[in-house]
């Protein structure tokens, strides 16, 4: 057994108010909440019903807001829950939150089956659940309505070989081909480890959407051009018509076969039929 809700709930406590500038820090995180932000626009419709899961401080909730949606705030964390508070109300986008809720992906059973038009779980929640991965996109399935979307981001684990190369070849080839052959970050798999999650492959999401009984609307690769060009990158004015081109790529250049696995996430927009 690898996933520990409580492991989850803590390290996020502890994260606190860096989840807000998770997806803002550095150009490539900024270029990666825009290729997100690009799927969240084109698939959920202005008015929708979403269950919003791992929602921390509410990023993507102020996108849900802006299209009029009606937004059931989830976590496992009590501090990033208490954020998402502060950050609606002082962003003025709390009017659209229906409640907030401390809930666990893999049981959604204080939900009622298909009562949500989408349900958002972007950032990772279904990189954390490790074996439970399956049960958890099923659950997202069960409380959405036939017809229905579930948005989905994981951890890449090629990506993150792309990304973090340096630091990946600091591990022991031992523990790191345990890591890459399993795609846990686990400390069974290296003592060295201080976060933990499973990195997927393309191919394997793509299957578990498939057994989760979901028809695949988009998979795309997030940050596959930008990532480890953030010192270039941050010379570039993001009003410049040479940072949208930037954005135009990537956009298309993640959504090519071959790219889908060489960034940092990876995005699945499925429809439950």
């Amino acid at each position: 057994m690898k996933y520990s809700r409580a492991w989850v709930s803590a390290y996020y406590d502890e994260y606190a108010e860096r989840e807000w500038d998770r997806f803002s820090a550095i150009p490539v995180d900024r270029v990666s909440f825009v290729v997100h932000a690009h799927y969240l626009r084109q698939f959920v419709k202005p008015g929708s019903r979403v269950l919003e899961i791992g929602a921390g401080p509410g990023r993507f909730t102020q996108l849900l807001a802006d299209l009029g949606c009606r937004v059931l705030v989830s976590d496992v964390s009590e501090v990033q829950l208490e954020l998402h508070r502060r950050y609606a109300h002082e962003l003025d986008f709390d009017d659209c939150v229906e409640d907030r809720l401390i809930l666990d992906v893999c049981d959604l059973g204080a939900l009622n089956s298909d009562s949500f038009d989408a349900v958002l779980c972007y950032g990772g929640p279904l990189s954390y659940v490790f074996e439970q991965s399956g049960r958890a996109l099923r659950e997202c399935v069960r409380v959405c309505r036939r017809g229905g979307l579930v948005l989905a981001s994981v951890m890449s684990l090629w990506g993150t070989c792309h990304r973090h190369l340096q630091g990946v070849l600091q591990v022991p080839a031992a523990a790191n081909r345990r890591i890459t052959d399993s795609g846990d970050l686990i400390p069974e798999n290296w003592d060295g480890v201080r976060h933990r999650c499973h990195m997927f492959r393309s191919g394997e999401l793509r299957d578990l959407a498939g057994q989760a009984g979901l028809r695949i609307l988009a998979l795309s690769a997030s940050g596959c051009l930008s990532v480890n060009w953030d010192e270039y990158l941050s010379g570039i004015d993001e009003a410049s018509e040479q940072w949208q081109e930037l954005l135009r790529m990537e956009i298309e250049a993640c959504q090519e076969e071959g790219c889908l696995d060489a960034g940092t996430h990876i995005i699945l927009v499925g429809e439950k039929g």
